[in-house]
């Protein structure tokens, strides 16, 4: 093995030990990368050893950082944020959780398919994940427990629907993957669709199972008023403006009157209309999404400029080809390759965050997949399905600790770990689901674009 290579496994092992120091992960990455870069230049004026990585090359950073703030998809990052953040404050989950529940609430485990289409809602609506968890777990977790839910499948079925905003769109991950890939944000946002709506489909058909075998665990409310046109127009009239905003975001791109970006604007727009409607839009609600919006981004962004400079170094050093060479010499064909880059970001997903597999596996592993032959969009739609257990697996599941921080008392995170457990399961059956019939990704773009 040349002394390159050992550098580039040395310096992934550093980043992934740096981590468990607590040190910032844009820091982390951006130092690393710095270290590295240094050890490789010395190696070359002090060993007579040309590993590759010189000042020349080092400054590539700064011009993939131009490029990157040139590029206009990426303005789409703070608009979503923004419409999720304003959505949060405008009282339209409330309204739904009420609603939903007179109408679902009359049978066995109708208060979890509540919980998980209001979180299908709130995906399609603001795909903040934070957000979501927290506020469905404020809004539905107490009302649960009160009606003898079983707290495992109470909070399994909230964490679960909590972080479907980060697949079904607008989605600020596929935003970036988009970006990072070079890839048409629009053909990401419709090929999530499908697979968004497959695994909110699969967590309500285990919910009704658990509710039919063992009706304890998911009992009827006692008291629930009768069906009547009063609670359908109760629900029609909480679904229709979060409706009409998922119409304005992804139907103007499904129907090419709007790009991407251009639909973010729109969204974000609607939004502020929506809080503006239910009276909940004052200075105050103003200042606190502004200022949030603008802290998310700002710390996305920096990630971003770590990230950049870490993959940089980490191919100057021959990272990518020793990926490449990795997953090729395994000799296990191109199906097996897939499966073992799946397994590899579902074991990172315990100890890694999203946005770090994203900005640093996602970029390597791409074009061994465009060299198999494989349909990009399709992997990296399968690529983030497989990513959102990343949210469910301990110990750094993000919605694991924003679930506990909510949670009543008596809620243990022995609960919170035994609930989530079938549900990161049903994640992987629905992997599964989409890796067998890729035209659930590949369809609605091909519809949308002709092609």
């Amino acid at each position: 093995m040349e002394i390159n290579e050992i550098l580039a496994i040395l310096m992934f092992v550093t980043f992934i030990g740096t981590l468990f120091l607590g040190f910032p992960v844009a820091w982390t990455l951006g130092g690393i990368a710095i270290v590295f870069a240094a050890i490789s230049m010395l190696s070359d004026a002090y060993l007579d050893t040309w590993i590759g990585v010189d000042w020349p090359y080092v400054s590539l950073v700064i011009d993939d950082l131009w490029n990157t703030m040139q590029n206009w998809v990426l303005v789409a990052l703070p608009m979503f944020i923004f419409m999720g953040l304003m959505l949060d404050r405008s009282g339209i989950a409330e309204q739904m959780m009420e609603s939903f529940s007179q109408l679902f609430g009359r049978m066995r485990g109708g208060l979890a398919i509540t919980v998980t289409v209001i979180g299908i809602m709130l995906a399609a609506s603001t795909g903040i994940i934070g957000a979501s968890v927290v506020l469905l777990t404020l809004l539905s977790l107490p009302i649960m427990l009160k009606n003898g839910y079983n707290k495992g499948l109470a909070v399994g079925t909230i964490c679960a629907s909590g972080t479907l905003g980060i697949l079904i769109p607008p989605s600020i991950m596929l935003v970036i993957m988009a970006d990072r890939l070079a890839m048409s944000v629009g053909d990401l946002f419709l090929g999530a669709v499908f697979p968004g709506l497959l695994l909110g489909g699969l967590y309500m058909i285990y919910i009704v199972t658990v509710a039919a075998l063992y009706p304890s665990q998911a009992p009827a409310p006692p008291h629930v008023a009768k069906m009547s046109l009063t609670v359908l127009w109760g629900v029609l009239r909480a679904a229709l403006p979060p409706a009409f905003l998922i119409l304005a975001v992804l139907g103007t791109i499904f129907f090419g009157v709007a790009t991407p970006t251009e639909a973010s604007g729109v969204g974000a727009f609607g939004a502020i209309l929506l809080a503006w409607w239910n009276k909940r839009l004052n200075l105050t609600v103003w200042r606190e999404v502004v200022r949030q919006t603008t802290t998310t981004t700002a710390f996305i962004f920096g990630i971003l400029v770590g990230a950049s400079a870490f993959a940089i170094v980490l191919r100057g050093l021959g990272g990518d080809d020793l990926i490449a060479d990795a997953l090729l010499g395994l000799d296990l064909g191109r199906h097996g390759t897939i499966i073992v880059i799946m397994l590899m970001v579902f074991l990172l997903g315990f100890v890694l965050d999203w946005i770090q597999i994203v900005l640093i596996l996602l970029i390597l592993v791409a074009p061994v997949v465009k060299a198999l032959g494989f349909d990009i969009v399709w992997f990296t739609i399968l690529f983030a399905v497989c990513l959102q257990t990343s949210f469910l697996t301990p110990p750094v599941g993000l919605a694991l600790f924003y679930l506990k921080g909510v949670a009543p008392p008596e809620v243990t995170v022995r609960d919170i770990y035994r609930g989530i457990v079938p549900f990161v399961l049903i994640q992987l059956i629905g992997l599964t689901v989409v890796y067998l019939w890729p035209e659930l990704v590949t369809w609605l773009p091909q519809q949308a674009y002709g092609r």
